[in-house]
């Protein structure tokens, strides 16, 4: 807001005439940067209007039902340029029923499962985790058994896709997540 000190200032008869006209143009600078404000919040309203169309899955279900989605994909149905979209939401996030997340995080490539539909990188990655987490820890999942799991659930991806997924997660090789002592 501006504040109503500086208003004042510029009807008093007493204020010089160069003060005024500072006040003037700082209240104007003021009011662009207030304009400014308005427009990217509107423009994050939108965005997130536009995830919950798209990613209401997500909403109901959690982080295996994440869709593939691109930042094309939101400007195209906002009408807005692809770089304005990953502006508005660059360094934000949002509060969810799944925690507070990133926006980017609702933004990811994905692929097709046997039965036709998509399903985003984080919800594979998602997917080799929970298995990572049930596996024993005296014979833990090798890459290719994961990628012979996954297709069983219906998503064919590459041994090498497990290992480069695995590797962002943070897991390490089976050999290494072996326990030796029993």
């Amino acid at each position: 807001r501006i504040s109503s000190h500086y208003l004042h200032m510029m009807k008093d008869p007493d204020t010089p005439a160069e003060v005024k006209s500072y006040i003037r143009q700082k209240v104007a600078d003021s009011k662009l940067l207030l304009r400014a404000l308005d427009s990217r919040e509107s423009t994050i309203e939108r965005i997130t209007r536009c995830l919950l169309k798209f990613q209401l899955d997500f909403f109901e279900k959690g982080v295996g039902s994440l869709k593939p989605l691109t930042l094309q994909t939101v400007a195209k149905e906002l009408g807005l340029h692809e770089t304005t979209v990953g502006r508005a939401i660059a360094n934000k996030y949002v509060q969810t029923p799944h925690g507070l997340l990133p926006y980017k995080q609702f933004f990811s490539a994905g692929m097709a499962t046997q039965d036709g539909d998509k399903v985003s990188n984080v919800s594979i990655k998602q997917k080799i985790l929970e298995l990572v987490k049930g596996e024993s820890s005296t014979e833990p999942l090798a890459d290719q058994e994961i990628v012979k799991l996954l297709a069983e659930q219906g998503l064919p991806v590459a041994r090498r896709t497990v290992a480069k997924y695995r590797e962002e997660l943070g897991i390490l090789p089976s050999h290494m997540r072996r326990n030796y002592r029993v």
